[in-house]
């Protein structure tokens, strides 16, 4: 169950699990150092409109009208069990699941049943389905109960020793808009979509006899899972970087029992292209993403111990997105394998990013003007980023 041990990502003899308590947007309700006058508003934009809206482009009414609007169905969701002190997707898995049979179908070989479920779940939706053991580092030490204020089990159970994790890519054009409340609904449809494919997957396997736990970003943490699952390589800006979207997506996972074979992690450079390239680090607003080398360093409580890798800064992060009132991709927007890998050209980039070629590949990215930002007034006009 190890990850690739290397310069981007190794855990160390002194691993500490995290607890979500810790996590920078739960810190926003109950640490006075995060939970500002902004952090109230960033949050309360998504529930309640804006009375006064930005002059800048792309943070007019339109803008969070669409923003808050993809988010809506997962936001259904995550407010069913408030009253329970439980967020589904966010602070506690998706819940709304029937029970299935005693018995359990069989669904042959874990090899089999794992090319089974990649056909059903990518049927459902899913634009990347990778399989990994369940691994108990990743799961949080507890989880945060935001009514009570405080730590609790995470009581997932005993025996799901398989995760299937997920990928869900985002609008590479509403990506493209950030900064922007827009670029927002990028981030909320991709969640919303996620919703589906995860309880969909996880009520075909309940039909068939199996235990299934859909999860957001609850209980576990989806960066190493998704590594582990093989879909894609960690990269300086914190992100997992996949071989068909590059850092443009959002993982789900589902915990289950089913006998199923796991994946091997990848590697196709990704590495050594983030060792010298910094176009993240330097596009970053508030100084979050680090320019250096890998680290064991926890630069704060929200940041996770006993691991050296490249670290972002999540105060520092967070912080611009209450400034900004949305979320921030800018590290996503510039990061040269932010493409359309549909493309035989962004798919030969790729591949000179592999090789000792890859700063030809970088500068070719600058020179042909990816990475730029789409105006979101012309987005709205049908203008797009992409190229032929």
């Amino acid at each position: 169950m190890a990850l690739p041990r290397g310069p981007s990502w190794e855990v160390l003899d002194d691993f500490e699990r995290f607890s979500q308590v810790d996590d920078v947007f739960n810190r926003a309700f109950w640490d006075p150092e995060i939970a500002t006058e902004a952090a109230r508003r960033f949050f309360g934009s998504y529930r309640e409109q804006l009375t006064e809206w930005r002059t800048a482009s792309g943070f007019g009414q339109r803008d969070y009208a669409i923003r808050n609007a993809a988010w809506h169905v997962v936001d259904v969701f995550a407010e069913m069990h408030d009253g329970d002190d439980l967020r589904d997707g966010f602070l506690s898995p998706l819940t709304q699941l029937r029970d299935g049979p005693e018995e359990q179908f069989d669904m042959g070989p874990p090899e089999e049943a794992s090319a089974t479920v990649k056909q059903v779940a990518g049927v459902f939706g899913a634009d990347l389905i990778g399989i990994c053991a369940n691994d108990d580092r990743w799961l949080y030490s507890e989880r945060y109960a935001r009514h009570a204020d405080e730590g609790r089990p995470l009581n997932l159970g005993e025996g799901l020793d398989n995760v299937i994790v997920i990928g869900q890519a985002m609008d590479h054009d509403l990506v493209d808009t950030v900064p922007s409340a827009l670029s927002g609904a990028a981030t909320g449809l991709g969640y919303s979509k996620d919703v589906l494919v995860l309880m969909a997957t996880a009520q075909w396997l309940r039909n068939l006899g199996y235990r299934a736990v859909p999860s957001l970003n609850d209980s576990a943490l989806a960066i190493p899972l998704a590594i582990q699952a093989g879909l894609g390589e960690y990269g300086r800006h914190g992100l997992v970087i996949t071989p068909e979207f590059g850092p443009r997506v959002r993982f789900g996972k589902i915990f289950t029992d089913a006998p199923l074979h796991p994946d091997s992690p990848i590697s196709f450079g990704v590495t050594e292209f983030c060792e010298s390239c910094r176009r993240c680090t330097e596009a970053c607003p508030p100084g979050a993403i680090t320019g250096g080398s890998p680290t064991s360093v926890k630069l704060n409580r929200s940041a996770i111990g006993g691991v050296r890798k490249w670290t972002t800064d999540g105060e520092k992060c967070f912080s611009y997105w209450t400034q900004i009132v949305s979320d921030c991709m800018i590290c996503i927007r510039v990061c040269p394998y932010n493409k359309d890998f549909s493309k035989w050209h962004n798919r030969l980039g790729r591949r000179l990013a592999a090789t000792r070629l890859r700063r030809v590949m970088a500068w070719l990215h600058d020179r042909l003007g990816y990475g730029r930002r789409l105006r979101p007034r012309d987005w709205w006009t049908g203008s797009t980023s992409r190229r032929t």
